[in-house]
């Protein structure tokens, strides 16, 4: 994993506009909206479209398709029968050369898309013409893990809501693009960062943070949507009760290798005041149950992420799923995967909201998650109480052994797995599919202090020179979990799935390939090479009766994949 701490003004050449049209809002140091021509729609997006959204066959409105998270897109225009026949419809070009992990939005036929460094794109979903460029003012330090990331916006009426890397909160008309507030969501000093597509639900901009290498305190926060004005916090790291349950074994029931009885005589010597610096980040969109008005999401490692012995106990809520109140934040329900994690196999993968088999064979309500173990959970999504764990996607060895000074091997390595890669649903199929990471990796551990907002592992996670690395795109059936099947690929699989009505499943690759494959057996259809590692989720949308599927090449710091700066857009002929 790749870690910086980058001062902005080094990256003025990147940042700088281009075509010499001018820039509102002054010096190319300040933020800035380039409006090459306003939007020639006016965009209201409702809140019962929002809610509607699951079932919108034209737009893709949420960054992960709907308040479920499910990346289903139900339109079949483009099929297994005739995916083999897509083209490139345009390629937008934009600005910015570095890693592209953007999920755009798409509200009649008006694409919004961000790029790393938080520019923002609207441009014309069918013909790929610019209406404007927003690119924001950066504070004089960031601090964040794994590359200047920015996943989406979220979009409600007539504004466009982004977190940014100084972890700010940024409003924007979405007709033109200028700025309407900002809102400072915590210290950047400390190594508080936002790469996440936020979520706005009832007039609440709910976001969470990155940091949990650097010792920060995680969060959830909702914002009102209209000033940008904090409504509530729940804190990911409570207070007391950090220490839970004193759990020995994992999800999956395998013993982890915990020396208890120490880890209490730690607690008791020196007290449960390192809750402020425990890490447990919020990386990506929550999910919501607007039936019962509930937020899921996950939580990161705790910090630092290998050095365990300086947070004795289970370290909760991190390496958990959780679920609170949309209206007060209140804690609701969690269920911890890892406890005490010294792997840094963090959950990360958005919660998904759909419908599976209960332990009687019973349909019910749900909550699944893709771990960086290389299992689906699936979870009863009234109590969180696990319902059951796919079978491994990945090679798993020597779980859990100890880091050690001189490095222990376990498979997964530290990237996982699922890594932040968002997973698809097909409800019709009964599937899953998983975009997962193999690295063998030696976990190393050494003691270490908190250095006051840097960063902090305590320790290194290492890949082994000479071992394959490779990616495994997984089917997964939700009622059982077995594994339907699963497609290696040469390199590790970085940047989240698309599952259409089309009985099609669309995933990216380090090395450039885009790719349908057929959802119910994983036959591969069709492929396109972007230039350009391809690691972000793919969408899809319908303009005048035509369908589209948009994926964004711009390779992926994490890895060090190629780089990129464009957005493909496919149709039928």
């Amino acid at each position: 994993m790749q870690i910086k701490k980058m001062r902005l003004a080094i990256l003025a050449a990147l940042l700088t506009g281009g075509t010499g049209t001018a820039w509102a809002g002054g010096a190319e140091t300040e933020a800035a909206t380039r409006v090459m021509q306003p939007v020639p729609t006016d965009i209201n997006v409702s809140q019962d479209m929002l809610d509607k959204a699951e079932g919108d066959s034209s737009n893709w409105i949420h960054s992960n398709m709907s308040y479920s998270n499910s990346r289903y897109y139900p339109a079949d225009q483009i099929n297994a029968g005739n995916v083999a026949q897509l083209k490139p419809a345009f390629v937008f070009q934009t600005a910015v050369l570095e890693s592209m992990e953007t999920s755009p939005i798409v509200v009649d036929g008006v694409m919004f898309l961000t790029t790393s460094f938080n520019h923002v794109y609207a441009i014309n979903a069918t013909t790929g013409e610019e209406y404007w460029h927003y690119k924001h003012k950066m504070g004089p330090v960031t601090t964040y893990c794994c590359g200047p990331n920015n996943r989406g916006v979220a979009v409600a009426g007539g504004t466009l809501f982004m977190g940014t890397l100084d972890a700010k909160l940024v409003a924007l008309d979405a007709k033109t693009g200028k700025p309407l507030w900002e809102t400072q969501i915590a210290d950047p000093e400390l190594g508080y960062s936002e790469t996440m597509a936020p979520v706005v639900v009832d007039g609440k901009v709910l976001i969470g943070t990155n940091g949990g290498e650097y010792g920060i305190r995680g969060f959830v926060k909702a914002f009102n949507a209209a000033d940008g004005k904090e409504l509530w916090t729940f804190y990911t790291i409570p207070e007391k009760g950090q220490e839970g349950v004193w759990a020995t074994h994992d999800a999956t029931g395998r013993d982890m290798l915990r020396n208890i009885e120490k880890e209490k005589a730690d607690l008791a010597a020196k007290g449960g005041d390192f809750y402020k610096t425990l890490g447990g980040g919020v990386w990506m969109t929550p999910a919501v149950d607007r039936a019962t008005k509930t937020v899921y999401f996950v939580a990161g490692n705790p910090s630092p992420d290998l050095y365990g012995e300086i947070r004795p106990g289970d370290n909760l809520y991190t390496d958990s799923i959780v679920a609170v109140d949309l209206e007060t934040g209140a804690y609701k329900a969690h269920y911890q995967y890892i406890a005490h994690d010294v792997w840094d196999l963090d959950a990360v993968s958005p919660v998904i909201l759909t419908e599976a088999a209960d332990k009687d064979g019973k349909m019910v309500p749900v909550a699944i998650h893709g771990g960086k173990t290389g299992h689906i959970y699936v979870h009863n999504r009234n109590d969180l109480s696990l319902v059951r764990f796919s079978e491994a996607m990945v090679p798993q060895e020597n779980m859990w052994v100890l880091p050690t000074p001189d490095g222990a091997r376990m498979l997964p390595g530290a990237n996982g797995g699922v890594e932040w890669n968002p997973l698809a649903v097909n409800p019709k199929l009964r599937m899953a599919y998983a975009a997962n990471l193999h690295q063998p990796m030696t976990y190393h551990v050494e003691p270490s202090e908190y250095p006051g907002g840097k960063l902090w592992l305590g320790g290194a996670f290492k890949v082994i020179p000479g071992e394959e690395q490779a990616g495994f795109l997984v089917g997964v059936n939700l009622d059982t979990g077995k594994v339907a099947w699963k497609v290696k690929t040469p390199q590790p699989l970085m940047g989240g799935v698309l599952a259409t009505g089309g009985n099609l499943v669309f995933n990216g690759e380090g090395n450039g390939w885009f790719k349908a494959f057929d959802a119910g057996n994983g036959n591969e259809l069709w492929k396109f090479q972007c230039g350009a590692g391809v690691n972000a989720p793919a969408v899809s949308y319908t303009v005048g009766g035509k369908q589209y599927v948009a994926v964004a090449a711009g390779g992926n710091t994490q890895l060090d994949f190629k780089r990129g700066n464009s957005v493909f857009v496919f149709a039928l002929p």
